[in-house]
């Protein structure tokens, strides 16, 4: 399986979970390593876009591929163990202790949650720390540039 993210050139190497381990996010608390990414290159870019203004847009994203072999055994979170509000902003921290839970209990490498950005898309956390990561390559990585329609204003 193909997965996706965009991230900044000086990030696009590897699969630490280092970047979200700094400030913590919906799927993982500050200091908890996890790797995200998304079921396509449009929830990717989604996914960014929600942090970006067109006066700090960089232009130095890169559109990162990578494979899941079918061997990886991929956790399926199941939507109706969130709450109602597993989605808002800020932060359910509930969404970040099953995230938690998932990467201390290295049961799998995988874990598949719903987009709170696109309501029936899907993004994949990834532990960098479960045995099987290295089995997970990056199969592409290419430059990304925004196309200003995106904020333009009406």
């Amino acid at each position: 399986m193909r997965v996706f993210r965009l991230s900044r050139k000086k990030y696009a190497k590897g699969l630490s979970g280092k970047g979200a381990a700094k400030f913590g996010n919906r799927w993982n608390s500050k200091g908890v390593e996890t790797f995200y990414t998304a079921e396509s290159r449009a929830l990717a870019m989604a996914e960014v876009l929600l942090h970006l203004s067109l006066g700090a847009l960089p232009d130095d994203y890169m559109m990162i591929e990578i494979e899941i072999p079918d061997s990886i055994k991929i956790e399926i979170l199941n939507s109706n163990s969130l709450g109602e509000n597993w989605n808002s902003n800020p932060l359910d921290p509930q969404t970040q202790a099953l995230g938690d839970a998932f990467i201390h209990l290295k049961k799998k490498c995988a874990l598949k949650v719903p987009s709170a950005v696109v309501k029936g898309d899907f993004n994949y956390l990834l532990n960098p720390n479960h045995h099987e990561i290295d089995q997970i390559k990056i199969v592409s990585i290419t430059e990304f540039p925004f196309d200003n329609r995106v904020f333009k204003l009406k």
